[in-house]
């Protein structure tokens, strides 16, 4: 009798430690997801083209950070949406080699980032997102001339367009592999279901995913891939890690997908 009385004793301790470390994490959830202060990829490298930082309308009277490079030469323009961590200054090597592509661009920073007001949702996201595809469209670059590029968390952003750099199948899904011990399909707020979303894109898509991502597994990007339903295009280097390695092979990819939009 004894013995049952301890053993209740510890189940229910253990119990109300587990449902507080759930409502703990269900409070606080995001400051775990999103990272803006962290510059984990700065290279010191500068942009290679005159730009225009611009100011981006969006929603809840919220405006974000840009950089806007437009050569009139250019046929298209990519909408490049950041990853987890830091600032514009972080992807410079990336746009960099965007405009050694003959590429234009416009990247936005998420509010909550690179000192934009408020904080970031999913919603929060789309919405940034869709603002600056109308800035795009209201400065008389065409839909049809826009390429979509997410980086990592952009891409559940955008999921919805072509190009997808180390991509993953859901937040749920990643959650699941960083908290195994919590029930994150009840109580994360943020799902991004890009497995889900992925088979009703109409326009060619790029995926790109390394095999030595330590931080979403190339799997997921692999899985993805399976689940397109369009004209796709893959590129998985066995050492490329989460950030991908701008080498002349990615770029040679870059290049030849965007050729198969002409």
């Amino acid at each position: 009798m004894k013995l049952r009385r301890i053993f209740l004793y510890v189940f229910f301790l253990l119990a109300i430690l587990y449902a507080s470390v759930c409502t703990y994490m269900y409070i606080f959830q995001r400051n775990f997801l999103y990272h803006p202060y962290k510059n984990n990829y700065l290279r010191g490298e500068k942009l290679n083209v005159d730009f225009k930082e611009i100011s981006v309308p969006s929603t809840e009277g919220i405006n974000l950070k840009a950089w806007f490079y437009k050569n009139p030469q250019n046929k298209y323009t990519v909408l490049f949406f950041h990853g987890n961590a830091g600032e514009l200054g972080n992807r410079i090597y990336k746009l960099n080699e965007l405009k050694n592509l003959n590429l234009n661009y416009l990247i936005i920073s998420w509010r909550g980032f690179s000192g934009n007001k408020g904080s970031p949702t999913e919603q929060g996201l789309y919405s940034d997102a869709r603002s600056a595809l109308e800035w795009l469209e209201k400065n008389n670059i065409s839909k049809n001339k826009i390429i979509l590029y997410g980086e990592s968390l952009g891409t559940g952003v955008a999921v919805e367009g072509i190009i997808l750099e180390s991509p993953y199948t859901s937040i749920v899904d990643a959650a699941k592999i960083y908290y195994p011990y919590l029930p994150v399909d009840l109580i994360l707020k943020d799902k991004y279901l890009s497995l889900k979303k992925i088979k009703n894109i109409n326009s060619p898509i790029l995926i790109m995913h390394g095999g030595a991502d330590r931080i979403i597994p190339v799997a997921m990007g692999k899985k993805l891939f399976d689940e397109v339903q369009t004209k796709k295009y893959g590129y998985f280097p066995q050492f490329d890690r989460h950030m991908m390695t701008y080498n002349s092979e990615l770029k040679l990819e870059l290049q030849k997908f965007v050729k198969t939009l002409n």
